[in-house]
């Protein structure tokens, strides 16, 4: 089998269906794939909706009861078949070319470990004017190149659409699982560290033809969500690099020079964001190293 495509979901019922549809309606019948469901733990209508329906054979659901994303993304892992494991968003589309264009790229060399691909958004409501163009990656948007291309230090693919050849966990722990979102909670960053101990040994692509198109749901399009998730990510950086508490000083310095500067943009609501954004990260990040590096799903 050349393909497994991973979808892993919680509480998405809807949207993970139209992803599971996106992906069957690959224009190349050629190809031998599998679709994976993960459900982490749903609550809602998940289980009926894939247990009791009419699904191709190719299409099978899996339940992992341990909440974590990383706990379903490394199930997905075990439980996949094919060649390369395919991980698609529950809440993105694949285009009907996606399998097809991700496989070519890890065709070119055996020494490619590692596919990312673009990722465009679905507004729901439209883009608000208050988000800051250079931010705009929190919301797992991706337009890296036109072209093909290698993806180096420090850039790294984003987990709507990334993909990875299956053997690179014969020798590579998967997903840490300590990292990652637990239910509601907004922690990250487990895709850029495994990633990183790929790349040690493999090379990492972008394709801008393997495309996903990601929904952005009005939910997240507020700043209350968009400095949580800030907030978050700054735990999650401490955790991944088990920053200790030495550093708390050098961020709250930070957090002043930005509340500095927020004073004298405080016309221009973009740059006063992109303070804020700055001040909920710092202040994430001193969380997270008095936490001593230790993840919230242990």
């Amino acid at each position: 089998m050349r393909a497994s495509v991973v979808i892993c979901t919680h509480n998405r019922a809807k949207d993970t269906v139209e992803a599971v549809q996106s992906v069957l309606a690959q224009e190349d019948h050629d190809i031998e794939f599998e679709v994976l469901v993960i459900d982490n733990n749903s609550k809602d209508n998940t289980k009926e909706l894939f247990q009791n329906a009419d699904w191709p054979n190719q299409v099978r659901y899996i339940f992992e009861s341990r909440l974590g994303l990383s706990y379903a993304r490394n199930r997905g892992i075990r439980e996949a078949q094919g060649e390369f494991i395919m991980f698609l968003d529950d809440d993105a589309l694949a285009s009907s070319s996606w399998i097809r264009e991700v496989i070519q790229v890890f065709e070119r060399d055996e020494r490619i470990g590692c596919v990312g691909g673009k990722i465009d958004p679905i507004w729901e409501g439209g883009k608000p004017d208050w988000i800051p163009d250079e931010i705009i990656g929190l919301y797992t948007l991706m337009d890296f190149s036109d072209q093909v291309t290698e993806m180096k230090p420090p850039y790294f693919p984003f987990g709507a659409n990334v993909s990875f050849r299956k053997s690179v966990f014969d020798s590579i722990e998967p997903f840490r699982e300590d990292l990652g979102r637990v239910g509601n909670n907004l922690l990250s960053s487990e895709e850029s560290e495994l990633i990183s101990r790929i790349r040690e040994k493999y090379a990492i692509f972008y394709t801008p033809y393997g495309s996903v198109q990601h929904k952005i749901s009005k939910s997240r399009l507020n700043k209350r969500w968009l400095l949580r998730r800030m907030y978050w990510q700054g735990i999650s950086d401490a955790t991944r690099y088990n920053k200790s508490g030495w550093g708390v000083f050098k961020h709250i310095v930070r957090i002043a020079q930005a509340g500095l500067m927020m004073l004298l943009y405080m016309n221009n609501v973009q740059k006063v964001m992109s303070q804020l954004v700055k001040i909920s990260y710092r202040n994430g990040t001193i969380v997270g190293s008095l936490r001593n590096g230790r993840g919230l799903n242990t």
